[in-house]
C-alpha cells in the first residue's frame, strides 16, 4: 500500500506524465459536455414529436422520432461509434473528437427523449385542461404550465444519462482518440501489468471527482427547485 501510494504520488509530481492526464481530461470533458448540449437538444425535439397529437404531416416527426429512439437505444454505443467513425464520417481530415461528440449526442438524445417523454407524461393532465380553460392554446399551455412542471420530475434521471454519457466516453480509446483512459494506458505502458495500476487508478479518481461534482450539482438544482413548491 505504501508503495502504491508512493507511485501516485510520483505521478501527480511528473510533469510530463501528468500533462498527458490533464490533455486526456480535457478531451473527456469536451466530448461529455458538446454532446451532451447536442442530446439534450435532440431529446427534447423527439420527445415533443413522440407526445404530439396532431394529425396530418406531423406523423412524419413522429414516426421518424419512434425510429431513432428504437434503433439507437437497442444497438450498443461502441458499435454506433464505429460506424460514425469508419463508415459515415470516413472522410480524410475529418476532426475525430467531432465524430465522437456527434456519436455520443445523438446516442445521449435517444435516452433524454424517453427522459422527458415521461416527465411531461408525469405531469397531471388536469393542469392541461387548466390552461386551456384560461384560454391557452396547446403549445403555450405545454410552454408555460406543464414543462416548467416536468422539468422538476427529470432533472434526476437527465443527471443519471450525464452520468452515464461522462463514463461511456472513455470508449473512444477503442478507435484510438486520446481521452483520459488512453492517457492512463500510453502513461502506464511498460513491461508489466503492474504499471497499469497507478495511472488507471488516478484516471479513475478523475471520472470519481467529475461523476461528484456533477451529483452534487444536480442535488442543489433539484433543491433548489422543490423548494419553489414549498414557498
Amino acid at each position: 500500500m505504501t508503495d502504491f501510494i508512493s507511485k501516485v504520488i510520483e505521478l501527480f509530481s511528473t510533469g510530463k506524465y501528468m500533462s498527458s492526464m490533464w490533455q486526456g481530461l480535457l478531451v473527456t470533458l469536451e466530448i461529455s459536455v458538446a454532446a451532451s448540449v447536442i442530446g439534450l437538444l435532440l431529446g427534447t425535439l423527439a420527445a415533443l414529436a413522440m407526445i404530439s397529437k396532431k394529425g396530418g404531416w406531423m406523423k412524419i416527426p413522429k414516426a421518424v422520432a419512434k425510429i431513432y429512439i428504437t434503433v439507437i437505444r437497442g444497438t450498443p454505443m461502441a458499435l454506433q461509434l464505429f460506424i460514425m467513425m469508419f463508415v459515415i464520417f470516413a472522410i480524410r481530415g475529418f476532426p475525430e473528437i467531432l465524430t465522437a461528440i456527434l456519436a455520443f449526442g445523438i446516442n445521449s438524445g435517444a435516452y433524454v427523449a424517453e427522459n422527458i417523454r415521461a416527465g411531461i407524461l408525469s405531469v397531471d393532465i388536469g393542469q392541461t385542461e387548466a390552461g386551456r380553460a384560461l384560454g391557452l392554446n396547446s403549445s403555450t399551455t405545454m410552454i408555460r404550465i406543464v414543462i416548467p412542471q416536468a422539468v422538476k420530475n427529470v432533472i434526476p434521471a437527465l443527471g443519471n444519462e450525464l452520468i452515464a454519457l461522462i463514463k461511456e466516453t472513455s470508449i473512444v480509446s477503442m478507435i484510438g482518440m486520446y481521452d483520459l483512459t488512453m492517457a492512463a494506458k500510453v502513461v502506464g505502458s511498460g513491461n508489466n501489468m503492474a504499471s497499469y495500476v497507478v495511472p488507471m487508478s488516478v484516471a479513475a479518481l478523475f471520472y470519481l471527482a467529475m461523476v461528484y461534482l456533477l451529483t452534487f450539482g444536480i442535488k442543489k438544482l433539484e433543491k433548489r427547485l422543490r423548494s419553489g413548491d414549498r414557498s
